[in-house]
């Protein structure tokens, strides 16, 4: 059987329904598995074709059908099951353990994670750090000093309500300076970017962590590592060239507004991942996440954000100083690289070892941040019962498009890893001596093209890869976890809702976003794979 009739196999299932299939549904799947499957000389083939069919499917399913990517996942899954030859009940329970695990697993850190910026941003904590870090600097160090916004603000919240944030302040320090838009704005770009792709708690490092067992408090150490070079290298080096090649200017300020974004170009940019012709639109239809660069949860996320006060201070609130602001945003950072520390330099059964590492277990970590926040902005500000409830609140609805695809992805791969498909790429990377930090990268890169989701694209190359991280040692295993990160990232073009919004927001042209936000990410993905090989090298 060729490639063409696979594809139509794919898009014939892709019609079976939900995740839940009938009788007559699992007998459709089981005859493609077999029309799919027979030819294919050998188990090795069978598997492969199973992979190959799983993906082409959610990739056919995202950017042509432009079905959300929950649903695609989880048709995905069903058919690579089917077409590995697993009892459709086994598929079934695969794609269910691995969601319930993942859901269980990831989805409450994602739901703290948004709390704690619901507090952050609600309490006017966000504006405090923005304002200190842009106050003093001249000219030429404002790229850094927004580099370092972008990075503190990315750390805690997801990209599209950081983006939503920090763009009116873009403008206005443009407009003051008389600096290029790209000049300003692409690192703080940068920082958010590296941050989310890089650096847990975000969803796709989480999901990362998760899939492939690494821990945690490693991770975050090297992560970051990692990302302020990154950062660096793509946010105020790369934005002295791109400013050459896209010399934009801040708009003229909006009267009515005061000093923020030109409000027509607000709307638009709030709208532009609904506009994009590719599958941010898609998938982002239903989902209201915050992440709509991904192009799997929401472009409508800045809209509902700003719209429920998800982003910026809640009305008649006291800003939090800056040191308390800071000290609660490292809080959850410090509790987790400390237990990685405990873990390397006290013995076991070390009384502040157990302390440690009960403190630094993410849940508990994020917990602890999320009752603190309660407090040092919450009260803190001046917010009543009332008011902290209500951030906390808000921040939770966008999110939740986002734990539906993270929790799908987790379904996928457990499909694919009882499948055996992941043993197998084990043992042809291991035969063809290919490293697994390459590998990794190249399989997120891939899927991250054609889907244009850096969240797909984790949780799909997090399951292949699965396999290849066994016996392999914790900071090796973090550094997998960080490559399939900076692979996600690679190349952001117009099937990814994020290239859309960042467009609209700097109001330049396709041609103009590809030269400065899809080069970007692209310097981001590349200058991370690089890094990671180099501490692969040392650690």
């Amino acid at each position: 059987m060729g490639p063409l009739e696979v594809f139509a196999g794919a898009g014939f299932v892709r019609e079976a329904g939900p995740a839940v299939v009938s009788g007559q549904e699992a007998g459709v799947l089981g005859l493609v598995s077999q029309a799919v499957a027979a030819p294919v000389a050998g188990p090795g083939g069978r598997l492969v074709a199973a992979a190959l069919a799983g993906v082409v499917l959610i990739v056919v399913a995202i950017t042509w059908a432009r079905l959300h990517a929950f649903v695609s996942l989880a048709l995905g899954a069903l058919v690579a099951g089917a077409v590995a030859g697993l009892p459709m009940g086994k598929v079934i329970e695969s794609f269910s353990s691995g969601f319930g695990d993942t859901a269980a697993g990831v989805g409450t850190l994602i739901a703290l994670g948004a709390m704690f910026g619901g507090l952050l941003a609600g309490s006017g904590g966000a504006e405090t750090i923005v304002s200190a870090i842009v106050a003093r600097p001249g000219r030429r160090s404002l790229p850094w000093a927004m580099a370092g916004v972008g990075a503190l603000i990315g750390l805690p919240m997801f990209f599209e309500i950081g983006l939503v944030l920090l763009m009116p302040v873009v403008f206005l320090v443009a407009r003051r300076t008389g600096l290029p838009l790209v000049r300003v704005g692409l690192p703080a770009l940068a920082g958010l970017s590296a941050m989310h792709g890089l650096v847990p708690p975000h969803p796709g490092p989480l999901v990362a962590v998760d899939a492939l067992k690494a821990d945690l408090g490693v991770t975050l150490g090297l992560g970051v590592v990692v990302a302020v070079p990154v950062v660096v290298l793509a946010g105020p080096v790369l934005s002295r060239y791109a400013a050459r090649w896209v010399p934009v200017m801040a708009p003229e300020v909006d009267a009515e507004v005061g000093a923020e974004v030109d409000r027509s170009r607000v709307r638009s940019a709030q709208g532009a991942g609904a506009r994009a012709d590719g599958p941010g639109a898609a998938a982002a239809g239903g989902g209201g996440g915050p992440q709509g660069r991904d192009g799997d949860a929401g472009s409508g996320g800045a809209e509902a954000a700003s719209r429920r006060g998800g982003v910026g201070a809640v009305e008649g609130v006291r800003r939090p100083s800056l040191v308390v602001t800071l000290a609660t945003v490292l809080l959850p950072v410090v509790l987790m690289m400390g237990k990685a520390v405990a873990d390397l330099a006290l013995a076991q059964g070390a009384p502040a070892r157990v302390v440690l590492d009960f403190a630094g277990t993410p849940l508990v970590a994020l917990l602890v941040a999320v009752l603190v926040a309660v407090f040092t902005l919450g009260v803190g500000a001046g917010l009543d019962r009332a008011g902290i409830a209500g951030c906390l609140e808000r921040s939770l609805g966008p999110v939740a498009g986002v734990l539906l695809i993270v929790a799908a992805g987790g379904g996928f791969k457990q499909t694919l890893v009882d499948s055996g498909i992941g043993t197998l790429v084990a043992g042809w990377a291991r035969e063809g001596g290919v490293p697994v930090v390459v590998l990794a990268w190249l399989v997120a890169v891939s899927i991250r093209l054609v889907t244009g989701s850096a969240t797909v694209a984790t949780v799909t190359a997090s399951g292949i890869v699965a396999p290849l991280v066994v016996g392999l040692g914790s900071a090796q295993t973090s550094l997998v976890v960080l490559a399939v990160g900076a692979g996600s990232l690679f190349f952001s073009h117009v099937n990814d809702a994020g290239f859309w919004l960042v467009k609209e927001y700097l109001g330049v042209s396709v041609g103009q976003t590809v030269r400065t936000w899809s080069v970007m990410e692209s310097v981001i993905s590349v200058a991370g794979l690089v890094l990671v090989l180099g501490l692969g090298a040392v650690v």
